[in-house]
């Protein structure tokens, strides 16, 4: 089990990495705050899940990848939606400074956490 939290919390750093530098391109393009956030997080979403397929939860593959996937996509909007939330507040209380996509993603990704851990861990990949 501790070994799977640290990779959960690899895949985790990784995910927000792409989900920062996913959103700053969409920022750079012209996207909004939340259609660029919206972008950002479909990445770090497909990044997370290829890293705690493998390493977090690797084991028995029964399931199609495919199945996983939406099973997994499905979990992670339920911490998205907390993470989101979190996002939206910070992005409207912090207008205008510079550093305010890295705060908002990082405030959003730690306030989704927890809930995107538990439902990977008891629905996804219940059976690994």
């Amino acid at each position: 089990m501790q070994r799977q939290l640290v990779c959960f919390g690899i895949a985790g750093v990784a995910g927000f990495l792409i989900d920062a530098g996913v959103l700053y391109l969409a920022l750079w393009i012209g996207c909004g705050f939340f259609a660029g956030r919206a972008v950002s997080f479909l990445c770090a979403v497909w990044v997370t899940w290829r890293i705690n397929r493998r390493y977090a939860f690797a084991a028995d593959r029964s399931e199609s990848v495919w199945s996983e996937w939406w099973k997994y996509l499905a979990a992670m909007s339920a911490g998205g939606t907390v993470n989101y939330v979190a996002y939206g507040a910070i992005v409207f209380s912090l207008q205008g400074r510079a550093y305010l996509p890295i705060v908002s993603v990082a405030i959003g990704s730690v306030a989704g956490m927890v809930v995107n851990y538990m439902t990977a861990r008891l629905w996804v990949f219940r059976s690994r």
